[in-house]
């Protein structure tokens, strides 16, 4: 069985907002590729599939990282007859679920309303379509829209369409704009009677390509930058070629990634296998390459900061708040070429926009605090990934964020000034404060780390120095991280269950431990290694209780927390994450051992609710291939990582 066989690209879909089981999408798509593609069974916000689903709405080109994000530059193609809609909740349909076909490589979906089968294999920046109909019935391939507004420009004589949509949210984007090519094989639709529809005359717009022939094939193509380089971009990856060609390419290159690491299992082979795979897999997905090639075969890039063309790669939606734990640490075993070109890329957001990027989603979000690019810088520079220059500009931009409050909330570290006046972030003045003065005090170890690589030796005392600063949030009384006021004064109503306020999705036994680089500091506080095992073995032991209070209400983090049954260890939720290899860290493999290979096997599979949480961006699948290897980033900004017993009985890297 090849290794794409193994893996189920609905692995986390059977989410909803208030429970996630990974809040995936099923997507068809390149490894880091532009364009994307997947289902669309339902408008339900964000959450467009369900994997039980027996409605569809049609098939939709994608680029959202999270539900919680949303998606831009998308559009949705459905196959129509009879009546036809100009919208997806005039054109849903019937299909079954159990006869879908969803591979990385390939997606074919049965259109029952249209008698349809829809078939797809993508492209870096675009895709491969094949359609058959069941029917003379004057059918057609209707492009319906999602997000923004839209416009339709038909060129019969070219068997072509060009579409337009501005569809983007939460983000910072000027002047953003999707151009994407569409074109048909000859003789096979008419183009010269197709039909563009404006929603009461508004820019709501969708078109209807009516179809000559019960087999129809086209070719899409897509650009942030103007519709020349969408149908370049469309005759560059597919040209001539045919739709079969097109997919033994995409196989092959998945198969090629997905055999970067060889691995066997002792006990239930199979479903871990899958699993294995399937996870090994999402870590390809994320970040999505927002670069392209002009007509003279330079790269360039739509840059969202003020809507221009640079030269350049550059690489979005991703939140490092989550992939920097364990992401771009695999990056470092299995995809160091493509580490450095999305290093290089985000280090151009600094240069274009004067902040690094610290949640993307074609333009700068900032959704989640604190700046945690610093590891991900850190973890490039101490593997030897990127180059000097790009070093060199990244230290200036994390520098930059470290002492200077940004502009607005969502660019660098929230309460810079003030963490730099008082050595923390006090809570009058922020919410998350004790997150933002741990992060911060990580991100200025990572500082350290990067200056004394480039030789920047008098930075590093200063920063070494600072970097300590997560003891001055804590508490000897509790055991807990506890935020404080501009006067120095902790809160008089603590309760180490009480939700946000001080904290970001969690509640001080989930944050308290978020010291990755000084570990063995952080246990001198409690009194010792045996002192801060007993601390992680009480939580463990406490039931997943929580309190509401910072939140107004419930959040799902607190639901899944409970649902997995682990004490106090949420790792339904990224910091969590190191928590079970701390007791390696602190002289207990064994417990380490214990903790890990229960929570991966309980937790975690290849099936539709595989997750216990949020996925995020590879974050989650990662955690789980590092489990099944054996070792852990604890700190990503170190070369070296903690060992325990692996799940997997043989691993190779190649």
């Amino acid at each position: 069985m090849s290794r794409i066989q193994l893996v189920n690209i609905k692995q986390g879909t059977k989410s909803v907002p208030r429970f996630s089981a990974g809040n995936t999408l099923p997507l068809v798509q390149r490894p880091f590729g532009m364009a994307a593609f997947a289902p669309q069974t339902e408008r339900n916000g964000s959450w467009f599939y369900n994997p039980e689903s027996h409605s569809i709405e049609g098939i939709r080109l994608t680029h959202q990282p999270s539900p919680w994000i949303s998606d831009y530059g998308t559009f949705l193609m459905t196959p129509q007859n009879d009546v036809i809609a100009a919208s997806a909740d005039g054109a849903w349909g019937g299909h079954r679920p159990k006869d879908d076909v969803m591979t990385p490589s390939y997606l074919k979906i049965r259109f029952l309303r249209s008698r349809c089968d829809f078939e797809l294999t993508p492209t870096e920046r675009g895709g491969a379509v094949r359609l058959h109909f069941d029917t003379d019935r004057r059918s057609c391939i209707s492009f319906l829209p999602l997000k923004g507004t839209y416009t339709y420009t038909v060129y019969p004589e070219k068997n072509l369409v060009i579409g337009e949509t501005t569809g983007h949210s939460g983000d910072i984007a000027e002047n953003f704009r999707m151009y994407y090519a569409v074109k048909f094989a000859e003789g096979s639709v008419d183009l010269e009677n197709a039909k563009i529809h404006k929603e009461n005359n508004t820019e709501h717009t969708s078109l209807h390509v009516f179809v000559k022939t019960r087999d129809v094939e086209y070719k899409i193509g897509t650009s942030y930058i103007s519709a020349e380089l969408a149908e370049l971009a469309l005759e560059r990856e597919c040209g001539d070629r045919t739709f079969d060609e097109i997919l033994a390419e995409n196989n092959e290159i998945w198969e090629e990634r997905l055999s970067r690491i060889d691995v066997t299992f002792d006990e239930n082979e199979e479903n871990m296998m899958r699993t294995f795979y399937t996870c090994l897999w999402r870590t390809f997905l994320y970040p999505h390459k927002c670069y392209e090639i002009d007509a003279s075969g330079k790269i360039v890039h739509y840059t969202p900061i003020d809507g221009s063309v640079h030269d350049g790669v550059r690489y979005t939606d991703n939140g490092f708040w989550d992939t920097y734990r364990t992401v771009y640490p695999l990056f470092t075993l299995i995809a160091r070429d493509e580490f450095a070109e999305m290093l290089e890329g985000f280090v151009n957001d600094y240069r274009e926009c004067g902040w690094l990027p610290r949640w993307i989603s074609i333009g700068e979000v900032g959704c989640m605090p604190s700046t945690l690019i610093d590891s991900v810088i850190a973890c490039a520079v101490v593997n030897g990934i990127g180059e000097r220059k790009t070093w060199e500009d990244a230290l200036e931009g994390m520098l930059k964020h470290a002492n200077q409050n940004g502009p607005l909330p969502r660019f660098g570290r929230n309460g810079a000034e003030s963490y730099v006046k008082y050595g923390y972030v006090p809570r009058d003045e922020h919410r998350e404060s004790v997150n933002l003065t741990l992060d911060a005090a990580y991100g200025d170890w990572c500082i350290a780390v990067v200056a004394e690589a480039l030789g920047r030796t008098e930075l590093v005392p200063e920063y070494l120095r600072r970097a300590k600063n997560y003891v001055n949030l804590f508490d000897k009384e509790t055991g807990f991280m506890r935020g404080r006021d501009t006067k120095g004064e902790m809160a008089d109503d603590f309760d180490p269950l009480k939700w946000g306020n001080e904290y970001t999705e969690g509640c001080a036994w989930q944050s308290t431990f978020a010291v990755p680089h000084d570990v063995l500091g952080l246990a001198e506080l409690y009194g010792g290694k045996e002192a801060m095992i007993a601390k992680l073995d009480e939580l463990f032991a406490t039931e997943p209780d929580y309190r509401c209070f910072g939140y107004g209400g419930e959040i799902h983090e607190m639901t899944e927390l409970a649902a997995i049954d682990f004490g106090q260890c949420a790792i339904s939720n990224q910091p969590s994450f190191h928590i079970p290899y701390l007791f390696a860290m602190l002289g207990d493999p064994d417990k380490s051992t214990y903790w890990v290979h229960r929570l991966a096997k309980e937790t975690m599979s290849w099936e539709n609710d595989g997750f216990p949480g949020d996925e995020d961006n590879g974050t989650t699948a990662a955690w789980y291939i590092f489990a099944c290897l054996g070792m852990y980033p604890v700190n990503p900004g170190e070369k070296e990582m903690v060992r325990i017993t692996p799940i997997a009985k043989e691993w190779k890297i190649k």
